[in-house]
């Protein structure tokens, strides 16, 4: 069973990063000192877990995490630099900062690189999360040794009900429209005021219909969901936010 290091201080090594096509070397110290840090590790970069549900989370949960005192939000992975640069713009996970601790050094020294030649991967992290302050560890969920790739207690919610039980998670708000819709621009203007980051889904003319059709019954946009509520139309919209 991997070892549960709480109370200890994180390894102290040097990854090397690539900003702006220059190489620069970042150290454990630039990383930690002084700060609060969630971490959580994986087994590689644009995976499937990885890249569906594990960093989407922690990226989507940011704002949460940042008001409840938490400095920032590091994803560490036995990958090399170009490879995390690229995932972290695929993801547009701006609100985490990609580690590629591609020797594999940090990991080691967590205790937590494991062998994964069946894949075809060769050594890479078990997947594990872990709340740092200054440098030393407060708390860490390490997935069960089980055969596969586990995904049951690493994740960004449990690590949020750690750092805060009960912290308020951002709204869930989509909104499906076309482009030239004078109807959309009015609802997303509304969601905008009472202060929503929505998510706009425009869809094209030749599926419009059938989409709007398939899932709400009507024919319009836009059609608007909050918090998993549907909403309807931009009309609709306006009395709900009188409510």
């Amino acid at each position: 069973m991997s070892k549960d290091r709480s109370g200890e201080r994180v390894p102290s090594v040097t990854f090397r990063t690539r900003v702006n096509d220059e190489w620069k070397s970042v150290t454990t110290e630039d990383l930690f000192a002084g700060r609060t840090v969630v971490v959580f590790s994986l087994p590689g970069a644009f995976t499937p877990t990885c890249s569906s549900t594990h960093l989407p989370r922690y990226n989507e949960l940011a704002p949460a995490f940042f008001a409840n005192g938490v400095d920032s939000i590091l994803c560490v992975s036995v990958n090399d630099a170009f490879v995390m640069n690229e995932w972290g713009k695929d993801q547009e996970a701006d609100n985490i900062t990609l580690v590629p601790d591609g020797s594999g050094e940090f990991t080691d020294g967590m205790g937590m690189l494991v062998d994964k030649a069946d894949l075809g991967f060769g050594k890479r992290s078990w997947r594990y999360s872990m709340l740092v302050r200054d440098g030393v560890i407060e708390k860490m969920f390490i997935e069960p040794e089980k055969p596969g790739d586990p995904f049951e207690v690493s994740d960004a919610d449990t690590m949020l009900d750690y750092v805060q039980p009960g912290a308020k998670r951002p709204d869930q708000v989509a909104i499906l429209t076309r482009e030239g819709c004078g109807f959309c621009a009015r609802a997303k203007a509304l969601l905008k005021d009472l202060g929503y980051d929505y998510a706009e889904v425009q869809l094209a003319p030749t599926v419009r219909t059938r989409v709007v059709g398939a899932i709400t019954g009507k024919g319009t946009v836009p059609q608007i969901w909050i918090n998993g509520e549907y909403v309807g139309g931009a009309e609709e919209l306006e009395r709900w936010a009188k409510r």
